[in-house]
């Protein structure tokens, strides 16, 4: 991942529509160099704040340094930045060639020049030899490269992209989220990616920004947001579906020792939180880290006792809805590595959920 200064800097950055405020007192460091997500669901304000970076919006409060200079009301193409809309915006009555070209006479780039630049960015692309066809005459993902092609001609140092894989098939997407990744790491320049879809997040970027109502909830590693989100809306949105109320029993060198309300108690990592005995707290576990047992084991595991709800078969895994000792619902995703007939367990049964403790995650909110 990239280190060193960050190439684009927001300040309690804001911006309102009338009544609404889309984007609440953001502030970012991005790094040159990096991959970096802007991820949330629709209405978090995540293209709001990709639009203001481009300087398609003015913000209302706060200010915006590209490059180590002030950026706030500078215009978009006087900004050293390039944007890839989600409808690519090509432009349908010229070919490829000039649709990639249509910005260089804006640069001053020369006529004897363009071809040159031209064919340099749809040889990144890997649209060679379609320069005289119409966007009408490609395929979804050779459009999705045309609009690639046309930003990067421009020799941005930043590349704005706002969902440009929403409108692909799932295969396809997945081709491209690979290319888009490996294109960036060859070129060297940074990347600011718009995504409603975590798995596409996780996949591409170094670090992720989760935006929720307007503002940003955790800002992190990917790996990092994933295994230890920090509040409860980042680990819902990242797919964490367990949720456990504890009371801190007590604090050590190794951590806080907590009780479940289910009864099972274990020593937790308090991560960023200043822990107090008899404190009530929020913990999280993944489906994927809790295993189904019929006693516990004995290798140091919190086990919830737990009755089956429902089985949910899906070939390479079995998801399991369980209900808790008090009444919680609990989702654990198993991996089918074992017989058939060990994942027999029916409707009404009883079991246990266990877990490692070191994948409890104390929420902060």
């Amino acid at each position: 991942m990239a280190e060193g200064p960050p190439i684009i800097q927001t300040r309690n950055v804001s911006k309102r529509f009338g009544d609404v405020l889309a984007v609440d007192d953001v502030s970012l460091d991005i790094r040159a160099g990096e991959f970096f997500a802007l991820l949330g669901p629709s209405g978090c304000g995540k293209t709001t704040l990709l639009r203001i970076l481009a300087g398609l919006e003015m913000p209302t409060a706060g200010s915006v340094w590209i490059d180590g200079a002030d950026a706030t009301h500078v215009p978009p193409h006087l900004r050293p930045v390039n944007m890839v809309f989600q409808h690519y915006a090509l432009f349908p009555h010229l070919n490829i060639f000039h649709n990639v070209a249509f910005g260089l006479r804006y640069l001053g780039v020369g006529r004897r020049q363009r071809p040159r630049r031209v064919a340099e960015a749809l040889a990144l692309v890997r649209l060679s030899g379609l320069e005289t066809r119409r966007p009408d005459e490609l395929s979804g993902g050779q459009k999705q490269r045309v609009a690639l092609a046309r930003a990067l001609v421009l020799e941005p140092r930043v590349l704005l992209l706002d969902e440009p894989l929403a409108a692909l098939d799932q295969k396809l997407r997945r081709q491209m989220q690979e290319e888009l990744k490996a294109l960036q790491r060859r070129l060297g320049i940074t990347f600011v990616f718009v995504t409603h879809d975590q798995e596409e997040a996780l996949t591409m970027s170094d670090r992720i920004a989760v935006m929720n109502a307007g503002r940003v909830e955790q800002l992190d590693d990917a790996a990092d947001v994933f295994e230890r989100p920090r509040t409860a809306f980042v680990a819902d949105f990242m797919g964490a579906a367990n949720f456990l109320a504890a009371t801190v029993v007590a604090i050590g060198p190794a951590g806080a020792l907590v009780r479940c309300a289910g009864g099972c108690e274990m020593t937790v990592s308090p991560g960023k939180r200043a822990l107090t005995h008899g404190q009530s707290i929020r913990l999280v576990v993944r489906p994927e880290k809790l295993t189904l047992r019929a006693h516990k084991p004995g290798d140091g595991a919190a086990c919830l006792a737990a009755t089956v709800e429902s089985r949910l078969y899906q070939g390479i895994g079995t998801v399991w809805t369980l209900r808790g000792p008090t009444d919680e619902k609990i989702t654990v995703y198993q991996q089918n590595d074992r017989p058939l007939e060990e994942l027999s367990l029916g409707v009404g049964s009883r079991t246990l959920a266990c877990f490692d403790p070191r994948h409890a995650v104390v929420l902060e909110d």
